[in-house]
């Protein structure tokens, strides 16, 4: 007789009661992130476009630091290689929770979303290749349109009150962290200036000091803090950018508990840097990034230039199609049921909102058009492409967001009051009070 098909697993199904909780508590300070960085960037584009732009420049490019050790940066480099790091660094630990306890612990739950960010990295890539070399434009910023903005997304989600059920926007986040990653990369390999060897070294040796640290549990402030800073500063000056020192300090932090411990240096770091990273690295820098002036003729050029038209079409089209496509193709072959309450439109609506790609695709189009000129039409075409697929995902979402309602009612129903949702015990039985250490 032969056996039984295996069921195929749901899709934004429901998720485990402690991935729901870890997801939860990181989502939280990301959508007030997310509203302090709108704010910012509204600042910044207001200020820009005033007859006070001049003081908006003056402090934008002011200058200070130590020059004895190569870091006398201008005030928009130092939130881009100083303040980006913290945001990098807690990305780093995101990456790890994620490999170590998350969705992509496992081949099997680690395929579909891997893919789908995979081809919401390559398709926007090669629409804006294919825009520029149609037009005549140059290939340097195609990498401009890859990255997903997962603070802003969620600022959006929370202007408009929607109420999506935490397996869609625990995809959305795990899309987020792939892509940093594959930024990560990306920065690293391709935007370095010319290598300083020695530095690099040195830096080197700091991380490897840094795992030792951890590897003989060695704790204290007064160890990491200064370790951090220099191996920082060792990175910049080998020519690699700063901020993949953080994420390299993100992945070597421990993430799985000791006997005696209550949280891990990984959780404690978070803890205490998430919200400096959401609340002011990342503003800080969308403050003195993305303010552009904007006229008739300036946003005529950016649909009229191959460089900036790339980058809209990138991140308005190439995400939602390499998203959505990749997504599909993935759970067709990994045996993956989509869950039942939703449909394929709710994952077209968040590739779309997915395209909305703010604080790297500014930072890697600073590095990618040195040239301000050339970047000012690069950062523009990034505001634009991102309120278009703010603008489009908003009508999408809003559409369905009766269904979520219902769902994200029925997920935090708890009629006896005991802190854990009774969807989880009518499921899977009564719960653990510590099922979600």
């Amino acid at each position: 007789m032969a056996a039984a098909p295996r069921e195929r697993s749901p899709f934004l199904g429901l998720l485990p009661l402690p991935e729901r909780t870890a997801v939860t508590q990181a989502l939280r300070t990301e959508t007030v992130g997310g509203l302090v960085l709108l704010a910012a960037a509204v600042v910044a584009l207001v200020w820009a476009n005033t007859p006070w732009s001049d003081v908006y420049e003056q402090i934008r490019d002011f200058h200070f630091g130590v020059p004895a050790i190569g870091l006398d940066l201008s005030v928009q480099h130092w939130t881009a290689d100083g303040l980006l790091t913290i945001f990098f660094l807690v990305a780093g630990i995101e990456l790890k929770r994620e490999f170590v306890v998350g969705e992509l612990r496992t081949p099997a739950t680690a395929a579909l979303p891997v893919v789908a960010a995979l081809c919401g990295m390559v398709v926007p890539a090669a629409l804006y290749a294919a825009t520029v070399m149609s037009g005549g434009g140059s290939l340097e910023g195609w990498a401009v349109p890859m990255a997903t903005d997962i603070a802003f997304a969620l600022a959006v989600l929370a202007v408009l009150s929607t109420h999506l059920p935490a397996a869609l926007r625990a995809f959305l986040l795990t899309l987020a962290v792939v892509d940093d990653l594959g930024a990560i990369l990306i920065i690293a390999i391709f935007f370095t200036s010319d290598l300083n060897l020695m530095a690099l070294g040195g830096a080197l040796a700091g991380l490897v000091v840094f795992y030792l640290l951890q590897r003989h549990r060695v704790r204290g402030w007064w160890w990491y803090v200064p370790l951090g800073i220099t191996t920082w500063a060792l990175m910049y000056n080998g020519g690699v950018h700063a901020t993949v020192a953080g994420v390299a300090m993100g992945l070597i932090l421990r993430t799985t508990r000791d006997k005696d411990e209550t949280s891990t240096p990984a959780e404690r770091t978070s803890h205490l840097l998430h919200p400096v990273s959401a609340g002011v690295a990342v503003p800080l820098f969308a403050l003195f990034a993305a303010g552009v002036g904007v006229s008739a003729a300036s946003l005529g050029e950016v649909f009229t230039q191959p460089e900036p038209l790339g980058v809209v079409l990138g991140l308005v089209v190439g995400k939602t199609l390499g998203i959505f496509a990749g997504t599909y193709l993935a759970a067709r072959y990994t045996r993956a049921r989509l869950n039942p309450d939703l449909a394929w439109a709710d994952v077209f609506a968040l590739a779309v909102l997915a395209g909305i790609g703010f604080t790297v695709a500014l930072l890697i189009g600073e590095l990618a058009f040195p040239d301000p000129s050339a970047a000012e039409h690069i950062k523009a075409a990034v505001l634009i492409g991102s309120l278009i697929a703010a603008g489009l995902a908003a009508l999408l979402i809003k559409r369905r967001n009766g269904i979520y309602r219902r769902l994200y009612e029925e997920e935090n129903r708890d009629d006896d009051h005991d802190g854990i949702p009774d969807i989880y015990q009518r499921t899977t039985g009564p719960v653990p009070a510590n099922a979600d250490e």
